[in-house]
């Protein structure tokens, strides 16, 4: 799962993204405003936490962007403000949850998952589920019913990025950026090659068709 961490302060934003990858989350970082809208606007997150009072563009600019625009990734508001009217404020303007600093590790940690579960159907062990498959991020792999996928690291992220954003057009750009990254020495071929080896794995069990190519635009995760 990645998350985007907006922050300027950088003694807070560095223990806080060493934290979540701590916690097993990929992580992106931006020190101003107007670095974290370009970030969140070019790239698929699972979460956003923004703190509010940034250079340049502030958090609560931000929020009303991103919602103008359709986009409904959930956003943590960090903030030193500690009145109902900014807390108000924040949520009325489309953030999803709002914690005041200082705050305890564990209640961001809490928060943080949550808001994911929230989203996307992510059980309180880390568990994702759609329909008949079971995704376990302890052991990184894909069950159909107790019949493992048998899945590879890389197989594993992809099917993942799907769950997360089930019935949504996922680009091969956006795959591709997600999964392994645009400074990757391989080509963007190799979303469709990792596209096959899960359609062939899934097969066995006839969920081939749940991966569904959207002609000129992508790909899609759909029940059968």
């Amino acid at each position: 799962m990645r998350i985007l961490v907006v922050e300027d302060d950088s003694i807070l934003r560095e223990a806080v993204v060493t934290l979540l990858k701590e916690e097993g989350y990929n992580v992106d970082e931006a020190t101003t405003g107007d670095e974290g809208l370009f970030m969140a606007e070019q790239s698929i997150y699972d979460l956003l936490v923004l703190d509010i009072m940034l250079p340049e563009v502030n958090g609560l600019d931000i929020v009303k962007s991103l919602r103008n625009n359709g986009n409904e990734t959930p956003i943590l508001l960090l903030t030193a403000r500690d009145s109902v009217d900014d807390r108000v404020i924040g949520l009325e303007t489309g953030a999803d949850d709002y914690l005041v600093k200082p705050f305890a590790i564990r209640e961001l940690l809490a928060r943080i998952k949550a808001l994911i579960r929230r989203k996307s159907s992510v059980g309180f062990e880390g568990e994702l589920v759609f329909g008949e498959i079971l995704l376990k991020s302890k052991v990184r792999d894909g069950f159909v019913g107790e019949q493992s996928l048998g899945l590879t690291a890389k197989e594993y992220e992809v099917l993942e990025f799907f769950i997360l954003n089930k019935e949504q057009i996922l680009t091969k750009d956006q795959i591709f950026d997600r999964i392994w990254g645009f400074d990757s020495e391989t080509t963007i071929g190799i979303v469709d090659l990792y596209i096959h080896y899960l359609r062939k794995k899934l097969a066995s069990y006839g969920l081939d068709t749940i991966i569904q190519t959207v002609r000129g635009s992508g790909f899609m995760l759909k029940e059968k």
